[in-house]
């Protein structure tokens, strides 16, 4: 058993009800328990402007999966959802990412740890602040790279995703 942390955004759709079955899922999948789930923050999307805000949070789970089938499970409840990849950080039902695993470090085709975005991502260290308040995730310091970015594009909401 090993953690694990996953970001979960959307903006189509109700983006609350898809990020709740996204948790749901992976509480759902063999060996895996959903430890605890950041607040929601709604945040301006990154690299593609003509679309709805997303709604954007990150969640710790405990799994006996590998990480590859952790990536895999991620991408099977996105197409269950209905994603569909058109347009590079365009609008989506459903976003999951494998952020971070612990104690891993890969670079491979399909899965590199850390994600190799996240440090420049304020819509994914604001987030993991909330589970991580010293500003580091396993061996992943990020206090100082969450104060350097912008964070106009993202306001924190006082709720929190259903984690049973």
């Amino acid at each position: 058993m090993y953690k694990a942390v996953i970001g979960l955004g959307a903006n189509l759709g109700n983006p609350r009800e898809q990020l709740q079955e996204a948790v749901d899922s992976l509480n759902r999948l063999p060996g895996t328990k959903v430890a605890d789930c950041s607040k929601l923050y709604i945040t301006k999307p990154v690299g593609y402007d003509n679309q709805p805000d997303f709604l954007n949070c990150v969640i710790l789970v405990e799994t006996k999966l590998s990480p590859e089938a952790l990536l895999g499970a991620g991408l099977g409840i996105e197409a269950a959802l209905g994603r569909v990849r058109s347009i590079r950080n365009g609008p989506r039902i459903l976003d999951v990412d494998l952020l971070l695993v612990e104690g891993e470090k890969r670079e491979g085709e399909e899965l590199i740890l850390p994600h190799p975005r996240m440090g420049e991502r304020a819509f994914v260290l604001a987030p993991l602040g909330d589970l991580f308040p010293d500003g580091e995730a396993f061996g992943f310091p990020f206090a100082d790279r969450l104060a350097s970015l912008e964070k106009d594009g993202i306001t924190v909401c006082a709720d929190r995703l259903k984690i049973e």
